[in-house]
């Protein structure tokens, strides 16, 4: 059993506060999608904007509002789709990277309580074993979230959605989480060493915060999917 450092009272309650309204804000998202009726015209970005929330929390939940709704199916009933060269740049990059994020952060919540349910280490350290799981639960799920935005806008098969989810992502993943390790090594090695118990609100906050790290190393390598076209404009 690997030694842990306790986290201060208040950082400990700046944590239940960050996650509380972080959920808050994915339930908002939820009610207005799936209680209201604005589900998206893409299906998967019913699931794409709460999860975003989980991590960025209000900026997510003032993104969906301004420009989510937009593209639910009662707006583009009445509006039709926006035009994505018409869009600025940021809206469509921190389109293209929320897909990658949602799936990574979806990957990263299980792959740490299970490497803790299972007590997994690699060399020696749990936290390399966060790396791995988490690496490869976000990029699997990374991919389908892709599948899901390209096979739809494209209309291609089902092989070469697959082929082509895994071009769009695998850069932008790998981008996202050399964010996030970086962030999850600062805080687990350097600034709470020898490291925070997953069971603090004081970890999840870190890990937000690694989150939306990972958030911003990802953006160079969107913009370069996104003109080469291997990830779509939206």
């Amino acid at each position: 059993m690997e030694e842990h450092a306790e986290p201060a009272g208040w950082i400990e309650a700046v944590g239940w506060f960050s996650l509380s309204v972080a959920f808050a804000c994915a339930l908002v998202i939820l009610a207005d999608v799936f209680l209201l009726g604005r589900r998206q015209h893409m299906w998967i970005m019913n699931l794409v904007h709460p999860v975003t929330a989980l991590y960025w929390g209000p900026v997510a939940l003032w993104f969906y509002f301004a420009h989510g709704r937009r593209t639910s199916q009662p707006a583009v009933e009445e509006h039709g789709m926006p035009d994505p060269d018409k869009l600025p740049d940021w809206n469509v990059q921190s389109k293209a990277i929320s897909h990658c994020g949602a799936g990574c952060t979806l990957g990263d919540i299980a792959a740490e309580w299970l490497v803790f349910a299972t007590s997994l280490t690699l060399a020696g350290k749990a936290l390399f074993a966060d790396f791995a799981l988490d690496f490869a639960f976000a990029w699997i799920l990374g991919v389908v979230f892709q599948y899901f935005t390209i096979v739809p806008m494209r209309g291609i098969g089902r092989l070469k959605g697959i082929w082509a989810a895994v071009k769009a992502d695998t850069l932008s993943i790998i981008a996202f989480q050399t964010g996030l390790f970086l962030g999850m090594w600062l805080y687990q090695e350097v600034i709470f060493s020898p490291g925070l118990p997953k069971t603090t609100a004081a970890y999840w906050l870190m890990m937000q915060i690694s989150m939306i790290l990972g958030f911003f190393t990802a953006w160079p390598a969107n913009v370069w999917l996104v003109r080469l076209g291997w990830k779509e404009r939206m």
